[in-house]
């Protein structure tokens, strides 16, 4: 990328600028960018400030002792309510008034988007531009009411003398009120008069108006602690927050500019998240409405325990009800839902991988029901111990620390003995050495696994036990009727199931803390319970590991921007050193972000940092997995999805990934395909995941990473020879590999085919097999037709024999007098006429042969285009109709001349001298002709009779195998039956090939293989039967694959190796175009193979693409979950703020150090654009 390139465009610049103020100052458009009148500009600053007049009036009269302050608030509230609903009636009539426009011609065309034509001070143009207004009635009342409430309570928080009261400075009360006031004006402008686009944009589109509510939102927020203060006079705690808040009041529109404080859907939710996982010990969850229903329950576990007497009953209802909440409750009810049905939902989950997405077996169930029962019966036996022993509550509490130390030190060994690198950092020794030898690897992989059992047991099944021993012989248990009590044990009880692994740590971390703290004077002993002490540790742990990690981020982003070339920008030596310089202030606001849970946000991702508002777990207001860039390579993401599920089952279980946290991501690799796990939600034996497809028509920047990616894991899983604990080459990276998983998914291999398909020897054998192919694909299609059975049993029934249509091939045509000519061709021809559209079109009879009943030489021809409907069903029944007799064709030939026109093949009738014929009778609809009869005795040389025999020798169609020998004997010696095959077999290859013969070029294959067919009489009569039209296309796409495979892997030497080969391609192959409805049906069924056939214009070269269903090692890495957050953050910044689309924007160029194009990518859409999403998906670590 060039260095002077900026990272605005001029257009997005001046945007910007524009925007910026209004955004700092609340929504006055003091920057239009156009000359305005000056009324315009008086009129914003006189909307804005009205509040302080109305305030300033209450705040004099109370100065002045006329009013109370609570009176003197009530008057300046009302005033402003008044005044705001006269404003948004105002606003609501120009909206109803027509106002004339005259169009301003100008040679700026992106100036004139935003000017407007004002005609007076108070005109219907100048109101709508100052005060858009609302959308909705009940809007305009509640934000009338809001304002109203907000001036007062603003007047009531800034009054001078209460602010002297506060910090006992006048210089300072000086300043904070007329700073105060500007901020309550800037609030109240957004709320009533035009409400800015705020940099802290959560939702793509605010339908609701909940925008408004944000700075209204934190003015009350900070009213509302001092009006606390107010009640509670006797509170150190709260008078000092009241000073910070103070002071803090008049820097909220700088924290507002800075996109610091989230909005109020964003808040609501993190907000949630941050109680429930903190507060309550649950987890983070898949869908907000997941996250509102458990929020609940959790709530209402922790007030519930709080009122039951018995400190026995609160201590079972807490490890109860913490036990089932950790459980994924939806599956749960799926197991009650469909008890009745268990049986056959095992038996779909056996033969479908996709059957077990919702599969929830009876013995994980079972499992829980024991596991629950055997929960309650240790907690109230050793809480019933502990109350009746209390000198040996210390001791046995020592002891099961002890314990719980020790598996802590043993897990930790066990899952990084997992992963390819120890801390990301080092080499494992044990893990195999190199994963190209995929059985090779997969043997080493399995002795890994054993280990990964073990840990499973200890994880699931004795350290939750080990810590609900822990926490049952804990003596502030007896105090159960406290608040503090109720919350901390609720949590700890909870989080024993939710997330065992940071239970286990915090657990550990506080009984190594008993041990080693035991005076009781000190704070961490007298004022917290063992519960509080967990929350405590588990807060710190949390912001630590963010700490750690938005760190490492920030540094990545640094030196990255130094060293990498093609990152530098004119600014960039600057940057640096400034960050430099100022690194203390740096980590103050890493530490900042940290605290508030909130990205580390790098303005467009240079060393730029910003905290950007905090937000839930997602990231993005919807549900994962509603949206995605739909495409053609969407469906080889929804094939593979299942089978990974499958392959992260047994990696999440064994600790391949590492601890598993809400908000983890994942990259998993392979061949061309790019996959992105995240990690929604964590609960007992269970994990919520989200997996999306990147696309695989990579741009270059797409490659540049990618390339990357494939280094990165190339150095940790692909060395021959590697040193025993060697460092990791990339550590500087945000992705760390993890492990490789194999997976049954498609292989993908593009192969170049000219020289194969352009061979003139492999053309002119083309010829000669696609005939057979077409023998062998007739017969089999016609001796597995549901129909022909029916047909041949009403036959036997009624001991009749049906007539047939047939050519006759070795006979000479029925002769026809000059004037049976002359009457065909006054009659279809000489006298066309509306008559042609008669359902009993004119039949012309023909003079009895030997063989045949009726001659059809002469019939009247349907308009071009026409289908035609005559039916043939009298022939099943043996009723013979003149009326009913096909109709030949003769259209598609060129004019020629009365009395020299060749006659067509005629169609007699015969009968099958084997009644077992019918057994591979060809359909009665497809007994037409349309070649004439020279032509089609002239081609019946090539067609093949000893495969004919073969094939039809190889079928398995009979009833019994006594019948067989006889009926194969009979239907080989039917002359009549072999003759119709040489009809239909020829006419196909006729319209495949062209009824020259002649030997096809590599670029007639590929058209044909494509569905396009050169016009022939014999395309016409095929596309009027569309089930013959795809056999034929089927046997040509065979052929064509057949020719390849000859040319590849050599001749093939036998008709039993040519029909083995056939029978492959019809049950393990789909061979067609990538684009075919039936090639996604082929992939989701997860046919074997598939193959396609195209042309690269660029490269001028014929292309073969073959998938194969196979197991591939995906490798799987961890990404720093800071920056992935981070980067999504500046992203919604830039887009929704700035609006900075540009394509070839600095932001979304090739990164290999952040990744930053991928990152992108797998944002949700609007935003990012993955090509397939998941919905949320639940893996069972079991």
């Amino acid at each position: 990328m060039s260095p002077d390139l900026p990272l605005l465009n001029d257009y997005k610049q001046d945007f910007f600028l524009k925007r910026l103020p209004q955004t700092i100052l609340g929504g006055p458009r003091l920057k239009l960018g156009y000359c305005a009148p000056p009324y315009i500009y008086v009129n914003q600053i006189i909307l804005f400030l009205m509040p302080w007049v109305f305030g300033g009036i209450g705040t004099l009269l109370y100065q002045l002792d006329i009013l109370e302050d609570h009176y003197a608030a009530v008057l300046s509230g009302g005033l402003m309510l008044v005044a705001a609903l006269v404003i948004q009636f105002t606003s609501a009539k120009a909206k109803t008034k027509s106002v004339t426009v005259q169009r301003i011609f100008t040679t700026d065309i992106l100036a004139e988007e935003d000017e407007h034509e004002f005609t007076s001070c108070v005109g219907a143009e100048t109101v709508k531009f100052l005060i858009p207004g609302k959308k909705y009635i009940a809007n305009t009342v509640f934000h009338s009411v809001l304002a109203g409430l907000l001036c007062g309570l603003g007047t009531w928080y800034l009054l001078p003398s209460r602010i002297t009261l506060l910090y006992g400075c006048t210089g300072g009360t000086a300043a904070l009120f007329i700073f105060g006031w500007i901020t309550l004006c800037i609030g109240e402008y957004s709320l009533i008069i035009n409400t800015p686009t705020e940099t802290a944009t959560f939702q793509t589109q605010d339908t609701y108006e909940i925008t408004p509510l944000m700075r209204p939102l934190y003015i009350i927020f900070f009213v509302s602690v001092d009006l606390a203060h107010r009640l509670i006079k006797v509170t150190p705690v709260l008078q000092h927050m009241n000073q910070v808040l103070h002071i803090l009041f008049v820097f909220l529109p700088f924290l507002w500019a800075l996109g610091t404080l989230p909005p109020p859907d964003a808040l609501f939710l993190w907000a949630m998240e941050q109680v429930l996982e903190f507060g309550l010990g649950g987890s983070s969850m898949s869908t907000h409405l997941r996250l509102l229903v458990m929020f609940i329950f959790s709530a209402g576990t922790a007030v519930t325990s709080y009122f039951i007497p018995s400190t026995v009953g609160a201590v079972l209802f807490m490890t109860g009800l913490g036990f089932l909440l950790s459980l994924n409750l939806s599956d749960t009810s799926f197991v009650f839902k469909h008890s009745k049905t268990r049986n056959r939902a095992e038996m779909e989950a056996q033969t479908s991988p996709r059957a077990s997405e919702r599969h929830f077996p009876w013995k994980q169930f079972l499992l829980r029901v024991i596991v629950l029962v055997v929960a309650l019966l240790e907690t109230g036996l050793l809480h019933h111990f502990a109350g009746f022993s209390p000198t040996s509550e210390s001791s046995s509490q020592a002891v099961v620390g002890y314990i719980l130390m020790l598996l802590l030190v043993i897990l930790w060994i066990l899952r990084e003995i997992q992963s390819v690198f120890i801390l990301g950092i080092f080499r494992n020794p044990f893990y195999p050495k190199d994963v190209r030898a995929v059985t090779v690897f997969l043997e080493r992989q399995a002795k890994l696994l054993k280990a990964g059992v073990i840990r499973w047991i200890l994880l699931t099944l004795v350290s939750p036990f080990a810590m609900i021993a822990f926490l049952s012989l804990d003596n502030s248990l007896q105090r159960l009727h406290s608040v503090s009590v109720s919350i901390g044990f609720t949590r700890a009880f909870r989080m024993v199931w939710q997330n065992t692994e940071n239970a286990l740590l915090e657990t550990a971390i506080v009984s190594a803390l008993h041990l080693l703290i035991s005076s009781t004077d000190l704070w961490w002993n007298r004022n917290l319970n063992t519960g509080l002490k967990l929350l405590l540790v588990g807060i710190i742990r949390d912001r630590l590991i963010q700490f750690i990690a938005k760190l490492q981020f920030a540094i990545t982003v640094l030196l990255a921007s130094w060293k990498e070339k093609k990152q530098h920008q004119t600014t960039t030596t600057t940057l640096c050193i400034v960050n430099a310089i100022f690194f203390p202030f740096v980590l103050v606001i890493i530490a900042l972000s940290t605290l508030l849970s909130s990205p580390l946000l790098p303005l467009f991702t240079l060393p730029v940092f910003l905290v950007g508002f905090p937000r839930p777990t997602q990231s993005w207001p919807g549900t994962v997995g509603t949206a995605a860039c739909v495409c053609e390579d969407t469906m080889y993401y929804e094939q593979m999805v299942p089978r990974l599920t499958a392959a992260l089952q047994t990696a999440m279980a064994a600790g391949c990934l590492g601890l598993l946290s809400p908000g983890t991501h994942y990259l998993g690799r392979f061949q061309d395909r790019l996959i992105w796990i995240m990690i929604l939600e964590r609960g007992y034996t269970y994990c919520c995941i989200n997996i999306k497809g990147l696309e695989l028509q990579e741009t270059s920047c797409h490659t540049a990473e990618a390339q990357r990616v494939d280094e990165i894991f190339e150095g940790a899983f692909e060395q021959e020879h590697p040193k025993i604990c060697s460092l990791n080459e990339h550590v500087g990276n945000v992705l760390t590999p993890c492990t490789v998983l194999p997976v049954k998914l498609y292989s993908d291999a593009r192969n170049v085919l000219s020289g194969i398909i352009d061979s003139h020897e492999n053309l002119t054998s083309f010829k000669g097999d696609l005939i057979k192919v077409l023998v062998f694909i007739l017969i089999q299609y016609c001796s597995r037709r549901p129909s022909k059975q029916e047909n041949f049993h009403e036959t036997e029934s009624k001991g009749e024999t049906s007539l047939i249509v047939l050519p006759p091939l070795n006979s000479s045509p029925c002769p026809t007098s000059p004037e049976d000519t002359n009457s065909f061709h006054s009659q279809t021809f000489n006298d066309w006429s509306d008559d042609i559209f008669d359902d009993e079109p004119t039949v012309q009879k023909g003079k009895e042969g030997k063989n045949w009943v009726k001659d059809l030489s002469g019939t009247t021809v349907p308009i071009p285009g026409l289908v035609d409907t005559q039916k043939v069903d009298d022939l099943s029944t043996g009723t013979i109709s003149e009326n009913n007799l096909y109709k030949a064709v003769t259209l598609g030939y060129p004019a020629i001349d009365k009395g020299k026109q060749e006659s067509t093949a005629y169609i007699p009738l015969m009968e099958f001298s084997s009644h077992h014929s019918h057994l591979v009778s060809l359909p009665e609809e497809w007994r037409s002709s349309c070649l004439p009869s020279s032509k089609m005795k002239e081609m019946s040389s090539l067609f093949p009779e000893d495969w004919y025999q073969f094939v039809l020798s190889q079928l398995d169609c009979f009833h019994s195998e006594e019948m067989a020998s006889t009926a194969l004997e009979e239907i080989l010696k039917d002359k009549v039956l072999k003759d119709f095959y040489i009809h239909i077999v020829m006419t196909c290859y006729f319209g495949l090939l062209g009824i020259d013969n002649l030997v096809p070029t590599a670029g007639h294959l590929v058209r044909v293989y494509g569905g396009g067919l050169p016009w022939s009489s014999a395309l016409d009569w095929l596309t009027i039967k569309p089930e013959l039209f795809q056999l034929a296309l089927k046997a040509f796409r065979y052929s064509l694959k057949l020719m390849v495979d000859k040319a590849s892997l050599g001749p093939i030497e036998d008709f039993k190796e040519l029909s083995s080969c056939l029978e492959e391609y019809e049950n393990d192959w789909y061979i067609g175009l990538v684009s075919d409805e039936k090639w996604k049906e082929a992939v989701s069924q997860e046919k074997p193979c598939l193959f396609s056939l195209g042309y690269d214009p660029h490269m001028g070269v014929y292309t073969g693409r073959v998938l194969t269903l196979q197991e591939v090692p995906v490798q799987v890495g961890k990404l720093n979950t800071e920056a992935v957050t981070g980067q999504w953050a500046n992203l919604s910044w830039e887009l929704l703020y700035a609006t900075n689309d540009d394509e070839e924007r600095y932001s979304i160029q090739a990164h290999p150090l952040l990744l930053r194009n991928l990152t992108v990518q797998a944002a949700e859409p609007p935003l990012g654009y993955p090509i397939y999403s998941s919905k949320p998906l639940p893996v069972y670590r079991c």
